[in-house]
């Protein structure tokens, strides 16, 4: 995709700046809720009703027939998973990805918790892939390129000895899900548009144990690792500023096991 990137008023980043934070409210209520015996149903409704209370609304449900408000992959689930009756369970790790409507415009981030993981292999995973988003944000500044930012996260992947899901992209965001530009987890420094202050992009490195590659499932939506490997998935919504990138999904870190 090669069409234009739309550069967002003061005004629509500060409602932009609302749907963020009303978005990332709902993922950290959903994140606090993955525990042992929940069903990924059970959570899928409590982030509907964290959405009413917060006065929005899931830009995924109904989204190309999408039938759930949010997406919970897990484990070999890269993204995309349907919230039904699977149970979590110890050594799960499950991938939380919510956006929202709020006053025309999305909000939209995702984090990969850890159930009571014991492996240090997946612990590192998930380490590694937030760490991979973190370090794509302090790339995504005012006249680099936006390979510069694929770089950054394909870079802290190859360190790390996981691979990089090439079909599924990070995106621009507005008063559509999925705008200009697409944002590739790997590239070339140096390469692609220019970023330029009022740009919003979702930034959100998909990372696996295993092989990079994957399959979608007949539901039409489920994405899996072929080897059947665990995949972890983080993302924030960001703003492009004069002095740097501008969080608009703000949370805390995620710590050990977390």
């Amino acid at each position: 995709m090669s069409g234009t990137i739309i550069i967002k008023t003061a005004e629509e980043l500060d409602i932009m700046r609302q749907a963020g934070r009303k978005a990332a409210e709902v993922l950290r209520i959903v994140c606090a809720a993955v525990k042992p015996g929940v069903t990924t149903k059970e959570l899928d409704d409590l982030a509907r009703d964290t959405m009413a209370a917060l006065g929005v609304k899931s830009a995924f449900l109904g989204y190309m027939g999408y039938p759930a408000q949010t997406c919970i992959s897990v484990n070999e689930t890269v993204i995309h998973g349907i919230p039904g009756d699977r149970k979590i369970q110890d050594g799960d790790i499950v991938s939380v990805d919510v956006g929202v409507w709020h006053d025309g415009f999305v909000g939209d981030n995702a984090k990969t918790v850890a159930v009571n993981v014991a492996d240090p292999a997946v612990l590192g995973l998930l380490a590694n892939t937030e760490r991979a988003l973190m370090e794509a944000v302090a790339a995504a500044k005012s006249g680099a390129r936006l390979g510069d930012v694929s770089h950054a996260v394909e870079r802290v992947a190859n360190a790390s000895g996981i691979s990089v899901v090439r079909e599924f992209v990070g995106h621009g965001c507005g008063r559509s899900m999925h705008e200009e530009p697409q944002i590739p987890n790997y590239g070339s420094s140096g390469r692609g548009p220019l970023l330029k202050p009022g740009m919003v992009l979702c930034i959100e490195p998909m990372l696996n144990l295993g092989s990079r590659r994957v399959r979608t499932l007949n539901d039409g939506w489920t994405v899996v690792t072929c080897d059947g490997k665990p995949s972890a998935h983080f993302e924030h919504m960001i703003a492009i500023t004069p002095v740097g990138a501008e969080i608009l999904t703000p949370r805390e870190p995620s710590g050990p096991g977390a």
